[in-house]
């Protein structure tokens, strides 16, 4: 195992530095191929995306999961439209900023650069292999991709397509590679090779993550949890709050940027509580309510629990929901930084103060005004396609999208200057 990964680690870091120096025309053709690739052998793709879920099946796997892993033709095609539509992103890379002249006469300013070699370990769907891959080429970073065991025949089948078009356009085939073994030791190896390996990123559960994330000797750019919050204020319209409340939690459960907590001023319970609540429990919503809440709902006979203090803490991803009443905007700003997980929190009012400063102290990678915490995400940001969102302070914060996968270096340009 020792000398497969040493073999893969050699060949990424050498494929890096010519991706290092493609031009954008050059990545964008690429990803043509790319595109190409994937039409063309959608048949054969089926094939081998037929095998894994037959795999599966015979594990017992849930329906859901099966779900995740099925590529049919409409994911095969949102697949490579989604690879045809980077063609359109900006490239970052090379773009010069903040350069500003010195008394000196030198100018310094900034270039940015990709990281080099990025390592993406992933779990079951196997659409991942080609986003990631994409975003990895444009941003001009030489990709390891190791992706869940569940899915090794797709993945491995999409690895000869994405060499097919690597070469295509005379770029190393060492450029992205999926990695042909599914022993886990190889994770091991992969997070603790800083003599290959850049960065770091884990897409999947918990427990994947947090793995990872007490292994590596290499930065990662994770999150682990998304408890995300939404507080109405005393102060909101409470005509916008019902809509997106209710978008918040039950446009999808399993997101990561759903909202799992909902709190409320005090003073708007009467008025707004019961009307919110009804919406939410006829769409099969479970409410965890403290117990100034829960008083307030049993009076009117709409079903509740009693919340506990790990309800506070909990990602459900299931349509359940925390309700907890507050004092006041700086109650709110105390319970979200204690017991959020800093990836995405929302205020709820049209009192313009209230909400700058909602924005200043709530310590989270993404904070929004009137608006649901469902937005969090590269697409709806304008990033295009995203490889994760961070809640990590560095390097980069909240969706992870081109730029996320650059880093930037000092340029001076000079006219013979020297130091006094």
């Amino acid at each position: 195992m020792l000398n497969y990964w040493q073999t893969v680690g050699e060949n990424a870091r050498r494929a890096s530095e010519k991706l290092r120096l493609a031009d954008s025309g050059k990545k964008n053709a690429l990803l043509e191929a790319l595109y190409q690739e994937i039409l063309a052998h959608q048949d054969a793709i089926k094939i081998e995306n037929a095998k894994d879920l037959e795999n599966a099946k015979s594990k017992d796997f849930d329906a859901a999961f099966i779900d995740r892993l099925a590529l049919t033709n409409a994911r095969i095609l949102d697949m490579a439209n989604g690879v045809k539509e980077m063609i359109l992103l900006p490239d970052p890379i090379g773009e010069m900023t903040d350069i500003k002249t010195r008394p000196s006469g030198i100018q310094v300013g900034k270039m940015r650069v990709p990281l080099g070699v990025i390592a993406i370990i992933y779990e079951s769907r196997p659409n991942v292999t080609i986003d990631a891959a994409a975003l990895c080429l444009k941003s001009g970073n030489a990709a390891v991709l190791r992706g869940g065991s569940e899915a090794f025949y797709t993945n491995q089948y999409l690895a000869k397509l994405l060499a097919n078009a690597l070469e295509k356009v005379d770029l190393p085939a060492d450029a992205v590679q999926i990695i042909n073994t599914t022993d886990r030791e190889i994770v091991d190896l992969m997070v603790t090779s800083p003599q290959y390996i850049d960065v770091v990123i884990p897409r999947g559960g918990k427990s994947l993550v947090e793995r990872i994330n007490h292994q590596a000797t290499v930065p990662v750019i994770k999150h682990l949890d998304g408890v995300c919050h939404t507080y109405v204020d005393i102060d909101a319209d409470l005509n916008k709050a019902y809509h997106v409340v209710d978008n918040a939690k039950t446009q999808r459960y399993a997101p990561c940027n759903t909202m799992e907590t909902l709190l409320l001023h005090e003073k708007i319970l009467k008025d707004f509580l019961p009307e919110m609540a009804t919406i939410l429990v006829e769409k099969g919503v479970e409410i965890r309510a403290c117990e100034t809440t829960l008083a307030i709902l049993k009076a009117e006979n709409i079903p509740a629990i009693i919340a506990s203090e790990e309800d506070w803490h909990a990602e459900y991803l299931a349509p359940i929901l925390a309700v907890k009443a507050v004092k006041d905007m700086d109650s709110a700003i105390d319970h979200i930084n204690h017991y959020g997980s800093h990836h995405t929190d929302v205020i709820l009012t049209e009192n313009y103060s209230k909400a700058t400063h909602f924005l200043r102290a709530v310590d989270s990678a993404c904070v929004m005004i009137n608006a649901s915490s469902r937005f969090c995400d590269g697409f709806e940001f304008g990033l295009g396609a995203e490889i994760g969102i961070s809640t990590d302070k560095l390097h980069v914060r909240g969706p992870v999208g081109l730029e996320g996968l650059t880093s930037q270096k000092y340029i001076v340009l000079g006219h013979g200057e020297g130091r006094q």
